[in-house]
């Protein structure tokens, strides 16, 4: 049954609130789930064809070009400040201190954030048995497989968990710069290592980004955010 002209324009304006209360929300998950889930997918669909990304050792080479002692040096702390020094400890004191102040949803969001994007790193690595680049002798080696990067992956992954987190508080704008200024410097670093392909890091940073917003999209559906940190 064709609908009147007054349902249309009722219907119409329902479309309308609903798009001006979700526009937001809708956009969220396009830039941080849709996007960045494609891009893992087309990477992950010409590594596993073994196809060689032309970007690759174009961009290893140039920054091994950049190599010296003192950038050697400080590419090396902030490789271990983007995983065990730093990422790791970070991503227990996180849970821990939502734990303590009793903000259980927001402590079982970070927990899963993390947890799962570890689960996902290592499951990934097994699946496509990406080899490392051997373009040179690095001066920290590596054993593992290759694609998706872990630090790329867990570095983003504290990042965008910390950013929803702070979202509805005062420390949204520093949280933003810092995960703008840690999350390229780690992965720049393991370019700068020789330890993985750029496409590597790529591809971790897309998993990762799909996987926080994609958890926080089924717990804090009803949200933009989860709700502020401090009472």
């Amino acid at each position: 049954m064709r609908a009147t002209p007054a349902e249309s324009r009722r219907e119409a304006a329902g479309l309308r609130d609903w798009l001006a209360h979700n526009a937001w929300r809708i956009a969220v998950l396009f830039v941080g789930l849709l996007l960045p889930l494609a891009g893992f997918v087309m990477l992950a669909e010409e590594i596993h064809e073994a196809e060689a990304l032309h970007f690759d050792d174009a961009l290893l080479w140039r920054m091994r070009g950049l190599a010296s002692p003192p950038l050697d040096a400080f590419f090396v702390l902030v490789s271990k400040l983007g995983y065990q020094w730093g990422v790791i400890p970070l991503d227990v004191l996180v849970v821990a201190l939502l734990a303590w102040q009793r903000h259980w949803r927001n402590a079982l969001f970070a927990a899963t954030a993390f947890v799962g994007s570890a689960v996902l790193n290592l499951g990934s690595k097994q699946l496509f048995q990406r080899e490392r680049p051997s373009l040179w002798e690095s001066i920290a080696p590596e054993s593992t497989f290759s694609f998706p990067s872990g630090h790329a992956m867990g570095s983003m992954t504290l990042a965008a968990t910390v950013v929803f987190l702070a979202w509805p508080t005062r420390w949204r704008r520093p949280a933003l710069l810092a995960a703008a200024l840690f999350v390229p410097l780690v992965g720049l670093s393991r370019v700068h290592l020789g330890v993985h392909y750029p496409s590597d890091i790529l591809g971790g940073w897309c998993a990762a980004l799909a996987w926080v917003c994609g958890v926080h999209a089924l717990m804090f559906r009803r949200h933009w955010s989860p709700p502020p940190a401090t009472h």
